[in-house]
């Protein structure tokens, strides 16, 4: 079959004006909430896109680690390519979709580093493989799998049960100024509902066309 000659019909849902909240947040965990009670698999897995000095965009899946009330936390390797990246243009965007829903949300803002105390909670709070991971990659360096597994084993045998936090690893929260959910409909009239933040932080909602 022709990938051309793959297509879906949306019918599982709908978002209409009166149905969706005026608070982008409200309706993000809202959105996110059913996505949990319905068990969607890794509901909290979402595409950060991000653009370098080069002007090149590059994405990756991340892991939504909190939700807060000024923006949504993920955790990395700062040295990383996406790191490397932030520290050059620090704007990114989010998407989340929702297949089994029949949703998406994209996310756009700016993104900045979470306070250490918040970094070394989290860090702290992760299985001792995944600490020890932290300090044993040079994540998107290139590497032999010998090599990645020697270091694991000197770390190991370095810091044991209990590795600080490696300074180069930690937390980035991107504050949200624009926010667009989208749920598929019939004939491809999808909904689209978009919410932009003005310069006093007051959101404002309009619908697009699909």
């Amino acid at each position: 079959m022709s990938v051309a000659n793959i297509r879906q019909s949306y019918e599982k849902g709908e978002l209409l004006e009166a149905q969706a909240s005026t608070n982008p947040l409200e309706q993000f965990n809202l959105w996110l909430n059913e996505a949990l009670e319905q068990s969607v698999p890794e509901p909290t897995a979402m595409t950060l896109s991000t653009v370098g000095a080069d002007h090149r965009p590059s994405s990756r899946t991340v892991l939504l680690k909190g939700v807060e009330e000024d923006g949504f936390v993920f955790f990395t390797n700062y040295a990383s390519h996406k790191g490397q990246e932030l520290a050059v243009n620090p704007w990114a965007c989010l998407l989340f979709f929702w297949q089994p829903l029949e949703r998406q949300i994209r996310i756009e803002g700016q993104v900045t580093k979470v306070a250490p105390a918040v970094s070394d909670a989290y860090y702290q709070s992760r299985p001792l493989g995944s600490r020890l991971g932290a300090w044993a990659s040079n994540q998107s360096q290139p590497t032999e799998l010998d090599a990645l597994q020697a270091r694991l084993k000197d770390v190991t045998e370095q810091y044991g049960d209990n590795p600080p936090r490696p300074e180069h690893w930690g937390g980035y929260r991107l504050e949200p100024t624009l926010f667009e959910f989208w749920q598929g409909r019939p004939s491809r009239l999808h909904d689209r509902l978009q919410y932009t933040k003005n310069e006093t932080g007051i959101w404002t909602r309009q619908r697009l066309a699909p």
